[in-house]
Formats: structure tokens, sequence, C-alpha cells
């Protein structure tokens, strides 16, 4: 009997277009002789199946189900796409935990703690995991730039504390670009984290359980034409993603691990990318992804590439891990 996988992209977040690229690149690339694979539009208006035509048919949600031509047709496993809310954020991790049915990313607890950086940093600073300094800013709290600039310096980074791809970010030079960075990255969620500029290599990160081991894939050094691997670094090629990373064996060492202990001190699952800055020789976090972009051209997929896994392969792990 073939399972029924359900593919879920879209989501709630600015990064719906492309958790739907993901997703379909998933469904593109699972094995039809192996699987039933469904295609599940979650919106904040609807949830709906989409078929090959893009006919849309509704879910119900009291049971995660579809009726399709007079058949009720439920779920072996939920493979998530869906980057931001509400797959990245815990929110799908739970209903799902509550459903019953399995799905391929990491739990409601971890996709939480994740989501939220500040929590993240709180999470692991105590087990020797490095991070910038950071400003901690909720929308009503009063805004004193002057203590912003004494705590994290100049240049600083503006972030929107639980939002994906550099949306919300921005990259301040002087105290008086604060304000309007503060108002940018407010635009996408309700509290902001503010943090000191770390000069050196960027790199990213892929850790997966393959086969029922934790596996640290190939590592990518990020170079951004822009001024940071902002969003249209990520997206619309104004970046170079080499891999393996050019860093030195130290460095490749000490990052591999920082990564393998996030992943196990987290109790993770499925699939995770972490970015890292060197200081030297010693990695800086800067933010951990639970539902990384999958497509072909996605940093996760070029990484499982130089590692000889296929996106087939790739894909299926993560059904047959959540089994």
């Amino acid at each position: 009997m073939k399972k029924n996988i359900a593919i879920i992209m879209g989501g709630f977040s600015s990064e719906y277009q492309i958790s739907l690229k993901s997703g379909n690149v998933v469904y593109q690339h699972l094995s039809k002789e192996k699987y039933n694979a469904f295609r599940i539009h979650i919106f904040k208006d609807r949830w709906v199946y989409v078929d090959d035509t893009n006919t849309e048919y509704p879910i119900n949600k009291h049971d995660f189900s579809v009726v399709v031509n007079n058949e009720k047709i439920t779920f072996d496993v939920v493979f998530n796409a869906i980057h931001g809310s509400p797959g990245e954020d815990g929110y799908m991790q739970a209903y799902l935990k509550i459903m019953g049915i399995p799905q391929t990313s990491c739990g409601f607890y971890q996709a939480a703690t994740t989501f939220n950086k500040r929590d993240l940093l709180a999470i692991l600073k105590p087990y020797g995991v490095l991070t910038a300094k950071s400003y901690y800013l909720n929308k009503g709290d009063e805004i004193i730039t002057a203590d912003i600039v004494d705590t994290v310096g100049l240049p600083c980074f503006v972030k929107a504390n639980k939002a994906g791809s550099s949306f919300g970010v921005t990259k301040v030079h002087t105290q008086d670009q604060i304000a309007s960075a503060i108002e940018t990255a407010f635009k996408e969620d309700d509290e902001i984290i503010i943090e000191s500029f770390l000069s050196g290599t960027e790199v990213s990160v892929g850790v997966i359980n393959y086969k029922g081991t934790i596996t640290v894939l190939p590592i990518t050094e990020i170079v951004s034409e822009n001024d940071f691997f902002d969003y249209e670094a990520k997206y619309l090629g104004k970046s170079q993603e080499i891999t393996p990373a050019r860093i030195s064996k130290t460095q490749e060492t000490n990052v591999r691990a920082a990564a393998k202990k996030i992943y196990e001190v987290l109790k993770m699952s499925g699939f995770s990318r972490s970015e890292f800055i060197f200081i030297n020789d010693t990695p800086y976090l800067l933010e951990v992804n639970t539902v990384p972009g999958l497509t072909e051209a996605s940093i996760l997929p070029q990484q499982a590439a130089k590692a000889g896994i296929t996106l087939p392969e790739l894909f299926e792990n993560a059904i047959e891990m959540a089994l």
C-alpha cells in the first residue's frame, strides 16, 4: 500500500511564495511508485488540497482529511514545507501532534523555540554557544537610541524577533537610522532583537537525521553582493553560495561541532540549517532555521547534493524518519 503524503505549503507570513516553491519541488521529486503525494495549501482564509488541474478541495480541519470524488482521504505523513508561520513556529506541529499525524519537521516546542530568536539564544548560551551582543525591544517600549548604541555598538542589525528570509531586518550604520529600522522590524513582529555587527566569514550548516544518524552536511559559505545576506541575496541571485566553504580545517571542525551540538541540545528532528559568522576560528550563531528552503537552488539541498544525497533521497528520508 502506498502511503498518502500531505505536502503542506504556503503559510501566513511574507515567506508564503518561497514556501509554495519549496512544496512544489518536494511534490515533483517524491517517488510516485512509493507515495501518493497531495499538495496542501495552508492560508489564513483557506486550507485546500490542490490537484494537478489546480482544482481546490477544502481540508476538514477536524481530522485533517479531504473528500475528492466522494472519497475521504486521510494522510499517513505530513511533509512540512511551510517557511515562517504556522509551519516553522510550532503551530502546525502542535495541531498535527493532537491529530496523531506524523510530520517531517521538528517538534512544536523546538519549532517555537528556534523561531523566537531571543528564546533560542537564552537556551543555547548556557551550553557555550556564542552569539552577538543583543538588545531587546517590545512594541510600546520606550526607545532610547543612545542605550542601544551603548549596548551593541555600530553598525548593528535591527531584526524582527520572529520572522524569516530576512524580512524585517535592517543593517544600521548610524544612530539616526535606528528609529526607521525599528519601524521596519515592527511591521513583521511586535518583538525586536538588535544585535552587534560581527565581521567575518558567514557560513550555513545543515544538519539532518539521515537514516537514523545525526549528520552534518557540507558547509556553505555565504558571500553577499549586498550589505548583508538579505532577501535579494537569498532569493534574487545577489549572493554567492559556495559549497564546500573556503574555511580552515579548524574552523570547519569548530562549526560542525557547534551545529551538531545545537541539534542535540534542542533535541531536534527533521531538517535544521544554522547560520554562523566566524570571529577568527570561533563560530558565532546568528539563527537556526527548521524549515529551510527546499528548491534545487536552496542551500540545504545544495549541501545534500555535495554529500551525495539526491533530492528524492533527501525527501524520502524525511518521510521515513517521521514514520
